[in-house]
């Protein structure tokens, strides 16, 4: 993977020189929050990176350093979770979004490896802002799962969910070494209705679905197909 993908491995004249052929620039947002006892509390952030890297290589793209915490308040309760409130994030991605068009960058794809509803709210409120702030400069907001979740019902049950067979197929191509054997099967019975972190009763592991079919082979074919979404998007909403 070459170095000169990642914003942080350029010096600022090499940066400079790089803006001078419209680079799309990747933001990549994770989410520290518990996926069962089977995948890491960075799941999110590990696919988003994998993916900006991925992404960066088919369309020249450069990938600016990850933030690597978001709004998950619904897995609250689970050890290690850290969940931001939504203001809290569109404050700190409409900054980033900002001095990333001051200094020059006209087109912004934000990629979040978590999916919440009010996690991408608050994605979308920044880039909003920064475009106001920056008219010249175009962001798109999306999160793989808008493409993963594509394939429920194909790949998957439709039922399938957070740190469920995709999702740890998905970990277990991307990176192997962090899924653990133990996967058992959860559900989320709260009413999608309902503001707050659900009760044990409610949601006693944090997984949706049934992980332990999972394998890596599925997991590159979602990860193929997300890629190939992605890239779509992109040709599509923020052309050269």
């Amino acid at each position: 993977m070459p170095s000169t993908l990642r914003l942080i491995d350029l010096d600022s004249r090499s940066f400079a020189q790089r803006l001078r052929s419209n680079p799309l620039v990747i933001l990549p947002v994770g989410a520290l929050e518990a996926h069962g006892p089977h995948l890491p509390l960075g799941s999110d952030q590990i696919q988003a990176e994998a993916t900006a890297l991925e992404l960066a290589v088919r369309l020249e793209a450069l990938v600016a350093p990850t933030l690597p915490y978001g709004c998950a308040p619904g897995a609250r309760k689970f050890p290690g979770t850290v969940s931001l409130a939504n203001a809290q994030l569109t404050t700190h991605a409409e900054g980033v979004l900002e001095e990333l068009a001051r200094s020059g960058v006209r087109r912004l794809l934000v990629l979040s490896g978590h999916a919440e509803r009010g996690h991408m709210a608050a994605l979308r409120e920044a880039a909003d802002l920064a475009m106001r702030a920056f008219p010249s400069t175009r962001i798109v907001v999306l999160s793989d799962y808008d493409f993963v979740y594509e394939l429920r019902g194909k790949e998957s049950p439709a039922t399938d969910g957070h740190a469920g067979l995709l999702e740890t197929s998905r970990v277990m191509a991307l990176a192997p070494q962090t899924v653990g054997p133990y996967r058992p099967k959860g559900e989320n019975r709260r009413s999608p209705f309902l503001p707050g972190t659900p009760t044990d009763e409610e949601w006693p592991e944090s997984v949706i679905g049934d992980p332990g079919p999972a394998t890596a082979e599925l997991g590159r074919r979602v990860q193929d197909h997300v890629l190939r979404r992605i890239e779509e998007t992109v040709n599509a909403l923020l052309p050269a």
